[in-house]
């Protein structure tokens, strides 16, 4: 006669918690004898600040994100505040890579404040996005009446001299410019991994790299021949300008040729005239 066998049921495992980066860096400015420095400063988690010497009116703050990259579930916050007749120059330590994700988005949010007469460069390295990997990022500045700005963001989709194209790479990214309470401009991007956003003629026709360019100021039309005479006639890139707001799109193959049209532009657009030391090192 057959006997029972007295096996313990299974229970399932609660699903392990994967670690995950969390980190906020703020600072803010005040003047003195008409230079710009330091007045306020934190940082926590894998966000750090590092304020090299410089010899220029303008304080320049390097962004860090310790982790060495961002996977799904990470969030990451900056803010940054320049006094009224501040000038301010914000950029990275290195290319942000974001890599495969297991469900979840990456989330960075940047919040920048502008007092009147100041101005802030918003100039970050690359944003690698590689295969599998999920980024939702947004950017709000709030900008003084006389307060003017000037940002750059680029996105590689893979790395061209490894051969990759990272084709399920996921990108939401928005920008909304605020000047004395009023939206003076707002876009929205987004990679579903679709393959007509790859190759459509109306999107990004083939290429794995893109920017964009933005100067909230005075003489915007004024910098747009300028600006239009210093791009590379074979590139893939377009500027226009209206209202005190100059916009350059720009299309390339690979990081390299990237950074080749944007150089020139970010001289012209920044305040220091040239991009930040660390982008050519």
């Amino acid at each position: 006669m057959p006997v029972a066998a007295n096996i313990p049921a299974v229970v399932p495992s609660a699903p392990v918690a994967m670690q995950r980066s969390r980190g906020a860096g703020r600072l803010g400015t005040k003047l003195r004898a008409g230079r710009t420095c330091l007045d306020t400063f934190y940082q926590e988690g894998c966000c750090k600040i590092r304020l090299p010497r410089s010899h220029g009116e303008a304080l320049e703050a390097v962004l860090i994100n310790t982790s060495g990259g961002l996977t799904g579930g990470d969030r990451v916050e900056w803010h940054a505040e320049a006094a009224a007749g501040a000038t301010m120059v914000l950029t990275t330590q290195a290319c942000e890579r974001v890599y495969r994700s297991t469900g979840d988005d990456a989330r960075v949010s940047t919040d920048i404040r502008v007092g009147a007469g100041g101005h802030v460069d918003w100039l970050p390295q690359e944003t690698i996005l590689f295969e599998g990997s999920r980024l939702d990022r947004s950017m709000t500045v709030e900008l003084a009446e006389g307060a003017t700005f000037t940002a750059v963001e680029a996105v590689l989709i893979g790395r061209a001299a490894m051969g990759e194209t990272a084709r399920l790479a996921r990108l939401k990214d928005r920008w909304r410019i605020f000047r004395a309470g009023r939206l003076v401009h707002a876009e929205a991007t987004r990679l579903t991994g679709e393959d007509f956003e790859r190759e459509g003629l109306s999107l990004l026709a083939g290429h794995n790299a893109f920017a964009t360019a933005l100067a909230i100021t005075p003489d915007a039309e004024e910098k747009l021949e300028a600006l239009r005479s210093l791009l590379d006639p074979h590139a893939c890139a377009a500027a226009s300008a209206a209202d005190g707001r100059l916009v350059l799109r720009v299309l390339a193959p690979s990081g390299f040729l990237l950074r080749r049209v944007l150089a020139p532009a970010i001289g012209l657009l920044s305040t220091a005239g040239s991009m930040p030391r660390l982008w050519t090192i």
